[in-house]
């Protein structure tokens, strides 16, 4: 493997390690696209997927039970409470926009900057990104209890009561922002997709399958004509994406930045979130990448030259987070608001103060293991740590949002928030959404470019120098 290779410095005797390659050495064409396509045209399913897909299957029926029951019973079955109105819900609509934001960096801002490590990961981050919007969008709904009497607060559509909604409400961007980053993203995923897609058709046995990638290739026949266009498609697309990744999280912050609640009132909150987003967005991308890579035996694909760069970003994003909670600590303290005040002490020291200092040993301590090479050369290590950050992010929107809720100006109508089994068994449902769908994208689509691998060979290189 090229990322256990030595060399030594000039003139010193100390071995200094040679960067991993993006490839494995010793790959064609030919086998690059055998060993991508092979795992989806396989006539036998492992029983590692079956086993799976089974469990995320388990709690995706678990997700729409609650959802039933939910819109049978009402709202009153999660433990949100006065003045506690935002709880699980939004905390998880937030936590999976979040997750959905590296997909579309590692695919859009990595292809512009000319990147060759993002062809490995950039597939199933971008599936990832789909899942997890996928995901969120469901919160806001779900949260009125009764989408079918509520949602004219979101969505702006002609109703019998005449109502329209507010236009000045970054509860209405959120809709425009996470609908148009839904839509920009499928198109750029499916577009993508395309020539993998004829790849598949044309190695497909069964006449089912030749059929069905037969249509959703398009008509692909690789000629320079349709790669002329798909190449100005492709960075049309990258670039239209590009601002997206910090509009939309820039927006969701907008929910609590405009608002007077303490601890919410803040003008660092839309890079503080945007940078939140990319660290949990990496480390999701991270969490799915070790188990597929060991899985499928793809570690010659995704090789630790792609673990390395994406914990080394992990260290600058959760850098940036950390800075974000020293600030608004700073800002708690030097704005002499009390209300400001007390709310970062009662973060600190009040009832749900373990949660925080949780948050802050995981976002803000945990992270800088990552400047050891050791760490980030332990998979198994980066496995846990990845999802450790996935929960401390999740963490970090709870005290966010559940403390300035509980505790804000008047004493007298505070009140503590207690979550239900309904608000466990939703969010553990959504997860298993998420799992499901991405389970059965790695069964049915390539989850590497096989086309933008092929670009990366030594075989490549070669021709174009001939040429």
């Amino acid at each position: 493997m090229a990322d256990s290779m030595e060399d030594h410095l000039p003139g010193s005797s100390v071995p200094a390690r040679v960067m991993p390659e993006v490839i494995a050495p010793g790959h064609t064409f030919q086998s690059v696209t055998d060993k991508i396509s092979g795992i989806v045209l396989t006539k036998r399913t492992p029983i590692g997927w079956v086993l799976g897909f089974a469990v995320a299957f388990v709690f995706l029926m678990l997700m729409n039970a609650t959802i039933g029951y939910l819109l049978v019973t009402g709202i009153g079955i999660f433990g949100n409470n006065v003045p506690v109105g935002w709880a699980f819900p939004i905390i998880n609509f937030v936590w999976w926009i979040g997750i959905g934001h590296a997909g579309t960096l590692i695919s859009a801002i990595l292809l512009l900057f000319r990147q060759p490590w993002r062809t490995s990961i950039n597939r199933f981050a971008e599936a990832m990104t789909l899942f997890a919007v996928a995901c969120a969008a469901m919160f806001p709904l779900l949260h009125t209890g009764r989408p079918w009497l509520a949602a004219y607060w979101l969505f702006p559509y002609p109703n019998s009561m005449g109502l329209w909604p507010q236009f000045r409400s970054p509860l209405i961007w959120d809709v425009f922002a996470v609908s148009t980053y839904f839509t920009v993203s499928l198109l750029f995923w499916d577009t993508g997709l395309v020539p993998d897609l004829a790849t598949l058709r044309d190695r497909a046995q069964s006449r089912f399958a030749k059929v069905t990638y037969g249509v959703l290739s398009l008509g692909w026949r690789g000629s320079a004509r349709h790669w002329q266009r798909y190449e100005t498609a492709y960075l049309l697309l990258a670039g239209i994406s590009t601002p997206l990744v910090l509009s939309v999280h820039s927006i969701v912050s907008f929910d609590f930045a405009v608002s007077v609640i303490p601890g919410w009132h803040s003008t660092i909150f839309p890079p503080y979130f945007v940078a939140g987003a990319i660290y949990s967005g990496f480390a999701m991308v991270m969490t799915l990448a070790i188990p597929l890579r060991k899985f499928y035996g793809l570690e010659d694909f995704v090789t630790m030259r792609h673990i390395h760069n994406m914990t080394k970003i992990m260290l600058v994003t959760g850098m940036i987070v950390a800075y974000g909670y020293a600030n608004e600590a700073f800002f708690a303290w030097y704005s002499g608001n009390p209300y400001e005040g007390y709310m970062m002490y009662n973060r600190m020291t009040g009832p749900y103060a373990v949660y925080y200092w949780s948050l802050i040993s995981i976002n803000a301590v945990m992270i800088q293991l990552f400047w050891f090479r050791r760490v980030r050369d332990n998979i198994a290590l980066l496995f846990v740590l990845s999802l450790l950050v996935n929960v401390g992010m999740w963490l970090e929107r709870f005290i966010i949002i559940i403390t300035s809720l509980s505790r804000d100006f008047l004493p007298s109508s505070w009140d503590m928030f207690h979550p239900t089994s309904w608000d466990f068994a939703l969010f553990a449902g959504t997860i298993g959404l998420f799992l499901s769908l991405f389970f059965l994208f790695v069964r049915l689509l390539p989850a590497i470019a096989m086309f933008e691998m092929r670009t990366i060979v030594p075989e490549a290189k070669l021709q174009a120098e001939h040429h």
